[in-house]
């Protein structure tokens, strides 16, 4: 891959166009259970009154997204993220089409993004309260979606696949391996899958070896998006919010959930168990960063966990195998060194409202004022292009 501007996001999102599912999954079989989009004038499928019928996706009945059709506020050119499209032609077609989004990322000054879904939710949370059978075939039409019409039309793209919980762990294997075969470079995994389905282990449970142990084998790293799909220990939102301050305290608020999962990760034992499996923190920023390896420190000094079997400091297993995002915050790279310059990356988070984008050099202006130069090239693009093999 060609580096003719320096900067590669590593958490930018593909929009799934209205066929993405349909033209993949059988209309015998599942029929309106397939995503899709349709008109509505249901008042559940909004957050404040529209005039006239408004277009949203469904999912086997249920509305996935009640502000708009798509959530791409920041393409919508409203420079305060409050615009979302209401019907599928209002959306601009750099934020579905890989070829016209290649020309967004040049207006942007981007070299490549790494791609995490939009539609099947941020963290492919979305499909997993269906039936197995159902999970699966979502999954694989998705997956198929990135590797056939974005994969395919520039390698300034990377896929990160969705993978299937509820068929059994041969299954959610098997679709590693299939993914990785077809192009993609890494898996979304829920945080914590059990809190989507009671069915589900937890995610220390030996039941995930095999995932881990087929990630390490292909080199394909495990990304965590955001609240990664958690759903307790959060707060609740205020009811007396409007839309936009709503949109405002997702992001803001986003890496606390992240700032409690990866303690878990570090004291699990997992990246004990498999040295060469790497970890992506999308969308959570840098300055809990140094806190979480000092607390995690800490407890095991003072509890003595190498006793346990933790024969690892939890900083060490953090600085070898765990990466985080940036991409506005001046905050964490004032400590990247303790962070571990190996281990940040930048994102635009593009089309969501928080994104960078078309600014995105600006921030970097900001954020990296005073940074030496070889510095800033492994931050904005060394780190990812090692991590994806993008060189």
């Amino acid at each position: 891959m060609e580096i003719k501007h320096g900067l590669i996001s590593c958490d930018s999102h593909a929009q799934e166009h209205p066929q993405a599912w349909t033209s993949r999954m059988s209309k015998s079989k599942w029929g309106d259970r397939i995503p899709h989009i349709t008109e509505t004038t249901d008042p559940s499928a909004t957050v404040a009154p529209t005039d006239g019928p408004v277009e949203r996706w469904v999912i086997d009945g249920r509305y996935t997204e009640k502000r708009g059709t798509v959530n791409c506020p920041t393409a919508m050119g409203d420079p305060l993220r409050k615009t979302f499209p209401q019907r599928w032609e209002e959306v601009p077609n750099f934020v579905y089409d890989p070829k016209a989004r290649l020309g967004a990322q040049d207006k942007d000054g981007i070299d490549a993004e790494i791609l995490f879904p939009n539609i099947a939710g941020q963290s492919g949370e979305l499909f997993v309260g269906f039936d197995a059978d159902f999970e699966l075939e979502c999954v694989r039409a998705y997956n198929d979606h990135i590797s056939e019409e974005w994969l395919t039309v520039s390698d300034r793209y990377v896929g990160l696949a969705l993978i299937p919980y509820k068929n059994g762990i041969e299954a959610t294997v098997a679709e590693i391996k299939r993914t990785a075969k077809n192009g993609h470079r890494g898996i979304v995994m829920l945080a914590e899958p059990s809190q989507n389905d009671d069915g589900l282990p937890h995610i220390n449970d030996p039941y995930w070896y095999p995932v881990w142990d087929a990630c390490q084998d292909l080199d394909v790293p495990v990304h965590f998006h955001a609240g990664a799909g958690m759903k307790k220990l959060t707060l609740d939102p205020w009811s007396g919010y409007t839309r936009n301050q709503q949109q405002a305290m997702g992001p803001a608020a986003g890496f606390g959930l992240q700032a409690q999962s990866i303690p878990n990760l570090l004291l699990s034992g997992n990246l004990d168990r498999f040295p060469r499996l790497k970890v992506v923190c999308a969308e959570t920023g840098l300055g809990w960063v140094n806190y979480i390896i000092e607390a995690c420190d800490h407890e095991w000094e003072k509890r003595h966990l190498w006793t346990e079997g933790l024969i690892n400091r939890p900083s060490d297993l953090f600085h070898r195998q765990v990466y985080v995002d940036f991409w506005y915050e001046s905050a964490g790279i004032e400590q990247r060194h303790s962070i571990g310059m190996e281990n940040i990356m930048w994102e635009s988070d593009f089309p969501h409202s928080t994104s960078t984008w078309p600014e995105s050099w600006s921030f970097i202006e900001r954020t990296l004022k005073g940074v030496p130069e070889e510095e800033r090239f492994q931050l904005m693009v060394g780190n990812a292009m090692k991590l994806y093999k993008m060189g």
